[in-house]
């Protein structure tokens, strides 16, 4: 029997935390521990080591977006953080992308939804929905001074790794990568993991952020 995955809920409505920990349990994961604030946050994520963090951004105390910087900054194995927020552009959300969540949900999401996204990220896939996620980065690439992203030497992309970047911009799947350049998803996949390694990111998330931040792809260029 495979070990159930780990979460911790992080939101200082009570009724929030109880409704996410009602949908993850009955799809059999593991609320591990429940958080009011982002330092309580942090606390959890280190007593308990979860697998994913559904973390909200406005919160007493510490928010969600320096409990977010501080958790991911530790030694490699950090969980996943999944934003959770009321606006789909808010402008922390973009910080928290670029400070390393792997994506971001509405409060207002579907149980289908919510459990389908926190086994996603816990993949290694990051949860950007193309159309706010583009909207959300074309609005505040390059202004907000919360974002965490460093400059990113692109040089050492090839032109495929650099074309296959261009299209992580656009928050395709891998199957719609795939597609797009005529390759198999093996190989887009093998694409996108040098893409990450030799740019230093995380995952997919940051590398949307890094495509507008460092001009490879120019705000509602099409």
């Amino acid at each position: 029997m495979s070990t159930p995955l780990r979460v911790v809920v992080a939101d200082d409505q009570a009724l929030v935390r109880t409704g996410f920990r009602m949908i993850l349990t009955s799809d059999g994961m593991e609320v591990v521990a429940e958080a009011t604030n982002g330092a309580e946050a942090i606390e959890a994520v280190r007593r308990t080591k979860p697998d994913v963090v559904l973390m909200d951004i406005r919160m007493p105390e510490m928010d969600g977006l320096e409990a977010t910087r501080r958790i991911l900054t530790g030694a490699p194995g950090e969980p996943r953080i999944i934003i959770l927020t009321t606006f789909d552009l808010d402008h922390y959300v973009y910080a928290a992308l670029a400070a390393g969540a792997s994506g971001f949900l509405l409060k207002d999401v579907t149980p289908e939804h919510l459990v389908a996204s926190v086994r996603l990220v816990r993949s290694g896939d990051a949860l950007l929905a193309p159309a706010i996620t583009r909207r959300l980065v074309e609005r505040f690439a390059g202004r907000s001074q919360a974002a965490t992203t460093v400059h990113h030497d692109l040089s050492t992309l090839t032109p495929r790794e650099l074309e296959v970047l261009q299209l992580l911009a656009q928050a395709l799947s891998n199957a719609e990568l795939a597609a797009s350049l005529h390759l198999s998803e093996a190989t887009v996949k093998t694409h996108v993991a040098r893409i990450l390694a030799k740019l230093g990111l995380r995952d997919r998330a940051q590398a949307v952020v890094v495509a507008y931040e460092t001009g490879l792809v120019v705000p509602n260029s099409g």
